[in-house]
């Protein structure tokens, strides 16, 4: 697709939500792909104040986790921010609809794992989620096939999109989704802070 409606005149925001527990090689890699076949002129990191789906055990301070994500950021395309803890959202509709209300002028494409997106049905309002903005869905190790056959790609399975079409997603109305075919990377924040423990793998 060689022409979007409206893409020369907004600005593209690419938005990977996480833990960051610690931020990674990996979650570099997602945001360059993300950016290179979207078109985003930049990228947020949001470091989550607290995921519900993830026990509290274990979790560093989100100072110390913001930190680790600003280490992968440059501070100009790919910025690492705590903006839902300034929000005050918790829930991961409550901030979509809230930094599209704040931005008006700005085009977003949430960024998801295809993990994430395998159990997207336990997140709350999850089909308000896949309508209220575009998705970038990377894949990952062990996943991506399960993801596919899982409920939330086979009931929004209409509303793929072709990778090609990945320059016009951010301008694309909702639900609109792209399984991006890119090489899956292993780096993972769990396996980083066993080592970091001493623990076997």
């Amino acid at each position: 697709m060689s022409f979007c409606p409206g893409h020369r005149y907004r600005i593209r925001i690419g938005l990977l939500g996480g833990s960051f527990n610690p931020a990674h090689e990996g979650h570099l890699h997602v945001a360059r792909e993300a950016m290179r076949h979207a078109g985003l002129h930049q990228l947020w990191l949001m470091v989550s104040p607290g995921n519900p789906l993830k026990p509290a055990a274990g979790m560093a301070p989100l100072a110390a986790r913001l930190a680790s994500a600003r280490q992968l950021a440059d501070g100009r395309r790919i910025i690492a921010t705590d903006i839902e803890a300034r929000l005050g959202t918790r829930y991961t509709f409550d901030t979509m609809r809230e930094l599209k209300r704040r931005f008006p002028a700005a085009r977003f494409v949430w960024l998801m794992g295809a993990d994430n997106l395998a159990q997207l049905p336990r997140w709350g309002r999850w089909r308000q989620i896949m309508r209220a903005m575009p998705m970038l869905v990377l894949p990952r190790p062990g996943a991506t096939r399960r993801a596919l056959a899982a409920r939330a790609a086979k009931a929004y399975a209409p509303y793929r999109l072709p990778a090609r079409a990945g320059l016009c997603l951010a301008t694309a109305e909702a639900p609109a989704w792209i399984l991006l075919p890119v090489k899956e990377n292993p780096a993972s924040a769990t396996e980083l802070r066993r080592k970091a423990e001493g623990a076997p793998p």
